[in-house]
């Protein structure tokens, strides 16, 4: 059925009702999640030719400016930003079918269940099933008043146990993610386990790091401004030093060091006393860079060598009880190589693999992320 509309000059008969903070705000942040902070500055030209937008984008506390007088997003607009992202990602409607990274364990946990246990010392009272417990005691007393409790009456409530899980998202920063909306679909998932994080595993640890020549961590404001690196070398065969401590003027940034991110992630890991830890990582590329002594070497077309030593690290990751889950962006045309490389990660870590494009990408990593506790330990009463 084809739509026709009639356009007309306004005659003020019906009411005009001009777009919201939050749906302007909103608009501009799509832009931000395709490109970064360069499209920042677009508010200094608003600010010129729409002075009261950006006010209203001000009042509502989503933008503010900085000492410089530079316009950026206040942590109540970066928060907005995770929660629509968290909401597209799950179908808002859908949401309740995620847990909290539930276990099989029984024990003094965050969740009361139905189900009762006899009372053991160290339960906390505010578990007590009272109604079980009297009945005990009548059961015992043979009715009668006053009914005198003793402790093998005591039932409590049994909870469920829910563990504790430190994450570090590895976020793939070379040049090649800037084809087909890559980049923006990976910062989405990211900013949306922000969200998750925040709202519903409280004490969760996430961390997360780009990874391109170099690797970096990314705070909240950091991910949102971020955005691929531009290629800035063409030839067609590569093989480049870089050193660490003295680094030329010029330094290639668009390569992908899965080394030096593994490297990153698994010190920031070693720190975190979780019981279990995980990287996640997202990448459309064989690893093309790799980190010997104090140098970075860049490699392209891709090398053995820089593939044998990525995969020895992933290796340490896994023996100090580090899960690994990889997921290879294929969008454009199958990478054999990729895949194979992903294959390998997960044989030589017993991890996770998977091959996806980025609208299917999403609800693969929170799956992941999800049930990335699936370890337990003995508890303690």
């Amino acid at each position: 059925m084809m739509a026709f509309f009639e356009f007309s000059q306004w005659d003020g008969s019906e009411q005009f009702t001009p777009q919201s903070a939050d749906s302007v705000f909103d608009q501009f942040s799509e832009y931000l999640l395709d490109y970064g902070e360069e499209v920042m500055p677009a508010l200094e030209k608003w600010e010129e030719d729409h002075p009261d937008v950006v006010e209203m984008l001000v009042k509502r506390g989503l933008v503010e400016k900085d000492r410089d007088g530079r316009f950026r997003v206040t942590p109540k607009g970066i928060k907005r930003v995770e929660n629509r992202a968290m909401e597209a990602l799950f179908n808002i409607q859908n949401r309740d079918k995620f847990g909290r990274h539930e276990t099989d364990l029984r024990g003094p946990g965050q969740t009361v269940l139905e189900e009762s246990r006899p009372y053991e010392y160290g339960d906390p009272v505010s578990n007590l099933n009272m109604h079980e417990t009297l009945r005990n005691a009548l059961a015992r007393q043979g009715g009668g008043s006053p009914v005198k409790i003793i402790e093998d009456d005591l039932v409590v409530y049994d909870t469920e146990y829910q563990t504790s899980c430190a994450t570090v998202v590895l976020l793939d920063m070379s040049g090649s993610m800037t084809r087909y909306g890559k980049y923006a679909s990976a910062k989405r998932v990211a900013l949306a386990l922000q969200g998750l994080v925040r709202s519903r595993y409280q004490s969760d640890f996430l961390e997360v790091v780009g990874f391109y020549t170099y690797a970096t961590p990314l705070s909240e404001r950091q991910l949102l401004n971020s955005a691929p690196k531009p290629v800035s070398i063409f030839d067609s065969r590569v093989r480049m030093r870089i050193s660490l401590d003295n680094p030329p003027g010029f330094v290639p940034e668009h390569f992908t060091n899965i080394h030096a991110g593994l490297q990153f992630a698994r010190r920031i890991l070693r720190r975190q006393t979780a019981q279990n830890r995980q990287i996640i990582l997202i990448t459309d590329g064989e690893p093309t860079a790799h980190i010997e002594n104090r140098e970075i070497v860049l490699i392209y077309p891709p090398s053995e060598k820089t593939a044998h030593l990525t995969l020895a690290e992933a290796k340490r990751c896994a023996n100090e009880g580090i899960q690994i889950s990889s997921f290879a962006l294929i969008e454009d045309y199958f990478y054999l190589g990729l895949v194979n490389f992903v294959e390998q990660l997960a044989k030589v870590t017993q991890g996770v693999c998977a091959t996806c494009n980025a609208e299917d990408m999403g609800n693969m990593v929170v799956h992941s992320f999800i049930n990335g506790r699936r370890r337990s330990t003995t508890m303690k009463r």
